[in-house]
């Protein structure tokens, strides 16, 4: 019987910051074939860092089975973070080689398990360099942080009422 081959899917990510830290927000962009599915998200107080990871988590925890993927961001952060550090980071027991605690370490625990199973190339381009796909994520980005703040905004003039 032959073993089957996994699915081959295309991750677009991206992570922005209004302030930093501040409102931020993620996009990103699931190509597989034919088919395709952005998604975002916001918070209302964070760092550009965690957006960048968010964005690729959020789409590595869509994937429903084992699959090939190609992971395009502009974050050199969590291309080397997945590349180059992580690996000592877990043999130092979550330090740095400057013996800091690692910085968003509950994401990158977070990220490990949403890449385990999964055989993921990680690639980097520069960022509003004209990249279709990456354009469109940080334009998903962007908005998601419109969003977040038109929903604070809304919640601080209700309660002004309310209050009033």
């Amino acid at each position: 019987m032959q073993k089957e081959q996994k699915p081959f899917v295309e991750i677009y990510a991206d992570g922005a910051c209004s302030g930093n830290p501040g409102v931020g927000g993620f996009g990103a962009i699931l190509r597989s074939g034919k088919k395709e599915k952005e998604i975002s998200g916001c918070d209302k107080m964070t760092t550009n860092n965690r957006m960048e990871l968010l964005a690729v988590i959020s789409a590595l925890e869509v994937l429903k089975k084992p699959c090939k993927v190609a992971v395009t961001t502009d974050s050199n952060y969590v291309v080397k973070g997945m590349t180059e550090w992580i690996q000592g980071w877990i043999k130092n027991k979550w330090r740095t080689s400057q013996k800091k605690e690692v910085m968003n370490r509950d994401l990158w625990e977070r990220l490990l398990k949403a890449s385990s199973g999964h055989e993921i190339e990680w690639k980097w381009i520069k960022g509003h360099n004209g990249h279709p796909e990456n354009e469109r994520c940080d334009k998903l980005a962007q908005n998601a942080i419109k969003n977040c703040q038109t929903i604070r905004k809304q919640r601080v003039d209700d309660r002004r009422q309310t209050e009033g």
